[in-house]
């Protein structure tokens, strides 16, 4: 997921990642996973922690805001000046626009070269921050469900144009296996060893409650195409976006091993375990259809594939009445949740 957002917005991107599997992926010191094009343009990274990623990206972007209208004043008055004239007319126009800021930025600081204005030196000196960046926040169910819930709400709440990538394992991965609200009923992890008792929190639907959050769930291993949809959209959004991906981990126990980590993704959705959507607030005000389901009527079997991982499994064979009881609670949860998205899509 984080290759495929990189390799969209890589060259003018600002990441915050949370503290788990995906900063320990992102900052392995001394290499980097992440990487420049050819004209030295790649993701800004920074590692934050659980409690506060989401803020610390929020930051970002408020710095940057006011870096930049700082330099909007500057070219106003170049342009007032008579300095650069074309190149100051089309930032101003341009600069906020994801499809046209960098061509505009690049035009206006070659306009610029050797001018000895001081508005034009202030520029340059700043060039970072001339072109629009896709600010984003990486991170773990562990951060985005729990510990940093209450942050992660509060920016999206903002209105303000920042992304959220939720890599969902659907438990605490890095930190040792603790049972998350991402878990599902009848898991086995740290502090629900008999199963989990509750049902699986809807980060998605909490956060469209909004109205205007941009919200999808994706999967690789079922639609590589609706993923890099949801991803563009999100992106394009000039709002807060969320997108909730579903990850294989390893704390799964997937039985025919994390090689085969994309059948297991797409049996997920096959037997309605996990559900991809797309919800557009820019649609809703134009008055057109905003949510879409994008996964079919299931046809797996539920139970095969929760008896195919170890983390519902073992319950299986501990406490075989207790799990009968949360299987069927597990199903009719997601069922559901199903039902409620089939509603949205109808509309």
């Amino acid at each position: 997921y984080i290759k495929l957002v990189t390799q969209l917005f890589g060259d003018h991107m600002y990441i915050t990642n949370a503290s788990g599997c995906s900063s320990a992926y992102g900052g392995s010191t001394p290499s980097s996973p992440y990487c420049t094009d050819k004209r030295g343009f790649g993701p800004s990274w920074a590692m934050s922690l659980f409690e506060d990623n989401a803020e610390y990206a929020y930051g970002y972007l408020l710095g940057q805001d006011s870096i930049r209208n700082e330099l909007k004043d500057a070219v106003k008055a170049l342009l007032d000046k008579g300095v650069a004239t074309k190149a100051c007319e089309a930032y101003l126009k341009d600069a906020d626009s994801k499809e046209r800021s960098r061509k505009v930025s690049d035009d206006l600081l070659a306009a610029l070269e050797g001018v000895t204005e001081p508005e034009a030196v202030m520029i340059r000196e700043n060039k970072e921050f001339v072109a629009k960046k896709s600010v984003w926040a990486f991170g773990g169910d562990g951060w985005a469900y729990d510990i940093g819930y209450g942050g992660l709400d509060h920016v999206l709440a903002s209105g303000k144009d920042i992304n959220i990538l939720v890599l969902d394992t659907e438990v605490y991965s890095n930190t040792g296996g603790q049972s998350s609200k991402a878990t599902g009923a009848g898991a086995v992890a740290k502090f629900s060893a008999g199963g989990k008792p509750t049902a699986k929190k809807d980060l998605g639907m909490m956060a469209m409650s909004y109205g205007y959050v941009y919200v999808a769930q994706i999967n690789l291993g079922y639609d590589k195409n609706q993923a890099i949809k949801a991803i563009k959209e999100a992106e394009a959004y000039p709002g807060p976006s969320l997108i909730i991906c579903y990850a294989p981990c390893i704390n799964h126990g997937i039985k025919r091993g994390m090689d085969h980590s994309f059948m297991e993704a797409k049996a997920a959705v096959e037997c309605g375990y996990w559900i991809n959507y797309r919800y557009n607030p820019e649609l809703k005000a134009e008055g057109k259809k905003a949510f879409f389901l994008d996964s079919k009527a299931p046809t797996g079997d539920f139970e095969a594939f929760l008896r195919g991982e170890v983390r519902y499994a073992s319950l299986e064979h501990e406490f075989p009445d207790v799990a009968k009881e949360l299987f069927k609670k597990t199903k009719e949860d997601a069922m559901a949740r199903r039902a409620l998205y089939e509603r949205l899509d109808a509309e």
